[in-house]
């Protein structure tokens, strides 16, 4: 028996077959080879046409079935994950209205903490546990405020992993956990907030049918199981944003687990079962995919915008693209801790939670003609990352979420050398990574949704550690050195 995760990515989109029996990856498969387009048509927007992950989708789950590994015939269900706050608007025959505006997308800042100051912030950390801020909810509101005709049609408000379960099964479901990311829900109530829903003036109608992370969340329809080379009959069992998911992945479902990614953008999230939050809603407090199962679980996330995306940008503009990331890496090596006084502040994606929703840019700083070489570049850039996320786990630590010992998968930033030592190094946190990612997460969250694993623990039996990242004591005073340089030039901000 198998089953397929789907992980619904801004930059691609990829896709992985896993079995039941083993716990083991089968075959996996990612489309496109290269980034997908962002669409940025004022600064701050960051824009995705929906039929583009669709597509993306279709090519990458044919890829992945064609392995000689895969029997078709036992796949049972379908996980799905997906870049988490993103809006997607569709009409009553079921048509995307307007591009999705993603999590990136910083226009609604404004209109978020307005919103903040209007209903109170003690009333909204302490029901909604965040500020509105830039969520989901805050971007329906820029749509009602400056394009009212395509407001007018709205059927269903979606976040982008909904809709992609929409097109496949064409049931409009939605969770707990997503409505929560979308800053639409109550904690102390556990439903959808009707103080904010009646603010913005929404009808609680565009909400699809609330349901689990772990469900019957409808069957794929016989002509996308033609379309995307499937059996008929396939269920869709489990959707999740791609920071709970990447929990999840990792087996993070306790209180005190903290898991961490570092792809486009860089997350840190740590599981509790208290309602916490943070007085500047710096980091954010989400319900986890076991949330209510029975009891309370959230998941406190740090997002930087700016991570993977700096090195991405390092690579194809101080390399210019001629040098691949592990010889990056390599020439990042050969700098000391601290790149001779050069820092960089990865601030170059949108508004920034920890930074309070500003939008201050990227900035390299003490920029020396005489010493600083491309090798100093990519390894302030790594450490700037690093130093990113220290910044915004000190926020964490100070709402009682421990992060002395951080899961990953090996992928990404966690791919490098440099990034691991820097982060444990300034941190003090011991890093685990596993043999997993996004995809095969949300296919063993599949097999939880559907009853194929009769518990979390059985779903895991694959999982497996295959590297630990411990301080390196020979170096911690010099990277936390390097850390305190790199702090002043933010508090200059």
């Amino acid at each position: 028996m198998q089953l397929l995760g789907f992980d619904i990515g801004s930059s691609s989109v990829k896709v992985s077959v896993l079995d039941v029996a083993s716990g083991n990856t089968v075959s996996s498969a990612q489309y496109p080879e290269q980034e997908m387009e962002i669409k940025a048509v004022k600064p701050g927007w960051a824009e995705q046409e929906p039929e583009l992950w669709f597509n993306n989708l279709k090519e990458a789950c044919k890829k992945a079935v064609s392995h000689p590994d895969v029997k078709k015939e036992t796949i049972k269900a379908i996980g799905i994950s997906y870049q988490m706050h993103g809006l997607v608007l569709v009409d009553k025959n079921k048509a995307v209205i307007r591009p999705s505006i993603i999590w990136c997308d910083s226009r609604a800042a404004e209109i978020g903490n307005k919103a903040f100051k209007d209903l109170g912030p003690s009333w909204c950390l302490q029901n909604l546990l965040n500020s509105p801020g830039n969520f989901t909810a805050s971007k329906l509101k820029w749509v009602k405020d400056n394009e009212p005709g395509l407001y007018a049609q709205i059927d269903k408000i979606m976040l982008p992993g909904d809709y992609i379960a929409l097109r496949l099964t064409g049931d409009a479901v939605t969770t707990a956990s997503g409505l929560s990311e979308g800053v639409f829900w109550e904690f102390p109530k556990n439903a959808i907030s009707d103080k904010l829903m009646d603010y913005y003036g929404f009808d609680e109608s565009f909400i699809p049918k609330t349901m689990t992370s772990f469900s019957d969340q409808g069957t794929l329809l016989d002509n996308m199981a033609e379309e995307f080379g499937l059996p008929k009959g396939v269920k869709v069992s489990y959707r999740a944003g791609d920071q709970p998911n990447n929990a999840f992945s990792l087996n993070v479902l306790n209180p005190g687990e903290v898991a961490a990614t570092g792809g486009t953008s860089g997350v840190v999230y740590g599981v509790t079962d208290q309602n916490v939050y943070d007085d500047d809603s710096r980091v954010n407090a989400f319900a986890h995919v076991n949330h209510q199962m029975p009891s309370n679980s959230l998941g406190v996330l740090l997002c930087i915008n700016g991570t993977g995306i700096l090195n991405s940008w390092m690579n194809k503009n101080v390399g210019k693209g001629e040098i691949s990331y592990p010889e990056m890496n390599d020439l990042a090596a050969k700098v000391p801790v601290g790149a001779e006084g050069l820092t960089i502040l990865p601030f170059g994606n949108g508004a920034e939670r920890i930074l309070k929703n500003v939008d201050y840019g990227a900035q390299v700083n003490h920029l020396n003609f005489n010493i600083h070489t491309p090798a100093h570049m990519y390894r302030a850039a790594q450490e700037g990352i690093a130093f990113s996320f220290k910044y915004g786990m000190d926020i964490m630590n100070e709402m009682g979420i421990k992060t002395d010992l951080i899961r990953a998968g090996k992928a990404n930033m966690f791919l490098s050398p440099i990034f691991q030592s820097t982060l444990a190094n300034v941190s003090g946190a011991t890093i685990e990574l596993y043999n997993t990612d996004g995809a095969a997460g949300a296919a063993r969250g599949a097999g939880v949704g559907i009853g194929i694993y009769k518990s979390f623990e059985e779903a895991f039996s694959g999982l497996k550690k295959l590297e630990e990242i411990k301080p390196d004591e020979s170096v911690v005073e010099s990277t936390k050195d390097a850390y305190e340089k790199w702090k002043q030039a933010l508090n200059k901000l």
